[in-house]
């Protein structure tokens, strides 16, 4: 599997391409891909065992021990009050009574997997899934666990898992980007666009979101007033302006990350319209997503755009479940009801899930796709409260 090189022109090739005109060299980079295959770098020198990533990131703290971490031993002390000398800290430093699952957990596939009951499509793949129960998070403030989460440090400012993938791996595609992410569509996750930051690294490596309701990307395309010719005239206006800055000031990273951003949206007005129309899937595939169900279509949509992204190249994918936080929260923090919180958002993405792996699994994509899915923590296994808020 071939990997595009980071480009990495002289000074005067530089120049050349930018006079050019973004326009023409898009059209030139779609003929010539083949003619520069021999210029590729040479395979790693480990085999790597995935080469494309599906994150799923479930904003506002899924519960661990309602899902997939069985805590037998709750139901037995359920209601009773920790020991004084077993109290730890909080972040609201409240703790009220030991609290049980609210879902009834079973056993599922050969390998006897615990899941809950909230999760009965997910539990039908188990000999699919690896459960991580060693994850700790340093805060409990939802926000900074979800920036530590995504790039290892709770500030921002760093460049974010997705990023570093792009970075470090570069991309399968010359269309598209090498690092999308599919928000969910009720809104962005606290923090908004640094969830998916270049941080420090060059622009080419930060996210770029597709939206499945509106336009994809916005101003991806030159607003309906302005006609091709002015189009591209702005276009080479700009080449031009950026050729006389690089033979005045030399091969600048930020200059140089800007114009290949430019280029791959030339390239992309072409890719994305055929990648995003999902009317080019069968009627039994949007049936296994959720596609048009009443609390699926949302999430089904973006786990079967995540695939066709997959399979047009891009490296790493990034599913966003649940938004920012308000009243009525949309996202898994279930402070004040967990059960109709979590079985209200379980719904949204467990058929869907189950059907990116089963179809994952039929295109024999799943061997070397890696599937993650992360939430910032979980809850403790006491109540925020007497009032049994969960903590």
């Amino acid at each position: 599997m071939t990997t595009i090189p980071v480009f990495q022109p002289n000074r005067r090739e530089l120049i050349s391409w930018v006079s050019g005109g973004l326009t023409g060299a898009a059209l030139a980079s779609l003929i010539n891909r083949e003619a520069r295959s021999s210029e590729l770098p040479a395979k790693t020198h480990h085999r790597p065992t995935a080469n494309r990533v599906i994150h799923i990131c479930l904003c506002g703290g899924l519960s661990h021990i309602d899902s997939f971490d069985f805590k037998p031993e709750l139901e037995k002390y359920h209601g009773k009050a920790l020991p004084s000398d077993e109290r730890p800290e909080t972040f609201f430093n409240s703790i009220g009574l030991l609290r049980k699952n609210d879902w009834d957990f079973k056993q599922h596939g050969e390998s006897g997997l615990w899941i809950s009951d909230l999760f009965p499509h997910l539990a039908s793949v188990a000999d699919e899934l690896t459960i991580i129960r060693s994850m700790v998070s340093d805060t409990a403030n939802h926000t900074p666990a979800q920036f530590g989460e995504l790039t290892g440090f709770q500030l921002n400012g760093f460049p974010t898992i997705g990023s570093w993938i792009s970075y470090g791996l570069g991309s399968e595609s010359e269309e598209l980007p090498s690092f999308v992410v599919l928000p969910d569509q009720r809104g962005y996750p606290a923090g908004g666009t640094i969830n998916w930051s270049n941080g420090f690294l060059p622009s080419l490596h930060q996210g770029v979101a597709f939206q499945t309701d509106g336009p994809t990307i916005p101003d991806l395309f030159p607003a309906k007033e302005m006609s091709a010719e002015r189009d591209t005239a702005t276009r080479d206006f700009l080449s031009k302006l950026n050729a006389r800055d690089l033979a005045r000031n030399g091969n600048e990273d930020a200059l140089v990350a800007r114009m290949r951003s430019h280029e791959l949206a030339a390239r992309m007005q072409l890719a994305v319209p055929e990648v995003t129309d999902l009317s080019q899937e069968s009627q039994s595939t949007l049936d296994a997503y959720g596609v048009n169900g009443k609390e699926t279509d949302d999430f089904g949509r973006n786990c079967l755009l995540g695939r066709r992204l997959l399979e047009k190249g891009v490296r790493f994918v990034q599913l966003f479940s649940g938004g920012s936080f308000g009243s009525p929260r949309i996202n898994w923090d279930g402070h004040e009801d967990m059960r109709r919180n979590h079985n209200r958002e379980a719904k949204r993405i467990d058929q869907p899930i189950a059907a990116l792996i089963r179809d994952l699994r039929s295109r024999g994509m799943l061997h070397d796709t890696l599937i993650l899915a992360t939430t910032e923590f979980g809850r403790t296994p006491f109540s925020q409260s007497t009032a049994d808020q969960v903590g």
